[in-house]
């Protein structure tokens, strides 16, 4: 994901920072202003900040929903304007635009180290797009009978796997465009897909509050991990496939948090990191990289972007408001 970029030089700082998506323009905000916050009980905080403000030209010219990296200069973008751009986000020039989808663009997946991408869209159709191509799509995908929510590509990059609110996941041959698998869960209106590295599996989150492991040889439900309170609206898969962490939608603080998972034999819940108040829109694992422990970033819709330690549940960096993590008590 792009967060993971633009969190590179803001870890090392307990600053705020926000990436924003918002009126067409791809924006990373760092605000003047002094401000205060209060939790449901009562506590209230002040802090003050002095950083400059920096803003991209525009990439689209209505709200952009999703963006993704491509690679470490390049993301893509969707929006409401229907249109998918390539953008240089170092540089902020638009490197490519293409339009194709008849309605808003929903997820981006892509095909890391190379210049392939795909897009899903409220018009229920996946289109594979080529940086180096034409601007027509490569490859078009249709089979959902309602707006696509969730993409997911292969290790090898050789199966897709889109689900939508039709209740459906369906795994498609990327060489041919033809639908190889076809599965359906009622109630599964899905919010998210991603693929378990090196593995045949695939993560799904889930409007019914409940999370799926996939196998993607026939197409079936392998483990369904116990079911939160809330939608479940992300998912993301640690680079060594071991973990997975999930987040909820909520509101006032109830709900709105991101949960830790083993992937492995026991699948049991890790660790639950609150500290948001309103819906958690996306989770990532860091890169090793960009910090001295494994860190989980978390967005809301409270407009905050906050950064985890991943074993301990501290808030290690973030945009104001404090956090906390609630580690289960073993079996």
């Amino acid at each position: 994901m792009l967060l993971r970029c633009h969190l590179k030089r803001a870890l090392p700082q307990k600053v705020s920072c926000r990436f924003c998506a918002v009126m067409g323009k791809l924006q990373s905000k760092l605000k003047h202003s002094t401000y205060k916050y209060s939790r449901p009980d009562g506590f209230r905080d002040e802090r003050i900040q002095t950083k400059a403000f920096q803003e991209y030209s525009p990439a689209h010219v209505d709200t952009v929903s999703v963006v993704a990296a491509l690679n470490s200069d390049l993301c893509v973008s969707g929006g409401k304007d229907k249109t998918v751009v390539a953008y240089n986000w170092r540089t902020g020039n638009v490197v490519k635009r293409l339009k194709g989808h008849e309605r808003e663009i929903t997820k981006i997946a892509c095909i890391h180290k190379s210049g392939q991408f795909f897009s899903a869209s409220r018009d229920k159709t996946v289109m594979m797009w080529d940086l180096q191509g034409s601007s027509q799509p490569r490859q078009q995908f249709s089979g959902h009978t309602m707006v696509v929510t969730g993409l997911a590509v292969s290790p090898d990059t050789s199966q897709l796997c889109t689900g939508s609110r039709d209740n459906t996941l369906l795994l498609w041959d990327v060489g041919t465009g033809q639908c190889a698998e076809r599965a359906s869960v009622s109630r599964n209106l899905v919010t998210h897909l991603c693929w378990v590295p090196r593995e045949p599996y695939i993560l799904q989150t889930s409007e019914d509050k409940t999370i799926r492991l996939w196998d993607s040889r026939g197409l079936q439900v392998t483990h369904i991990f116990p079911a939160k309170q809330h939608i479940q609206t992300y998912c993301e898969v640690s680079e060594d496939g071991h973990k997975c962490i999930s987040c909820s939608s909520g509101f006032g603080g109830e709900g709105c948090e991101a949960t830790l998972w083993d992937l492995r034999q026991t699948r049991n819940r890790i660790c639950e990191y609150e500290g948001h108040f309103q819906t958690v829109a996306s989770c990532v694992f860091l890169p090793r990289a960009l910090a001295l422990m494994p860190v989980i970033a978390t967005s809301s819709h409270d407009c905050k972007v906050k950064i985890w330690n991943q074993d301990s549940g501290g808030d290690t960096g973030s945009s104001p408001g404090p956090g906390r993590s609630h580690m289960p008590q073993s079996n």
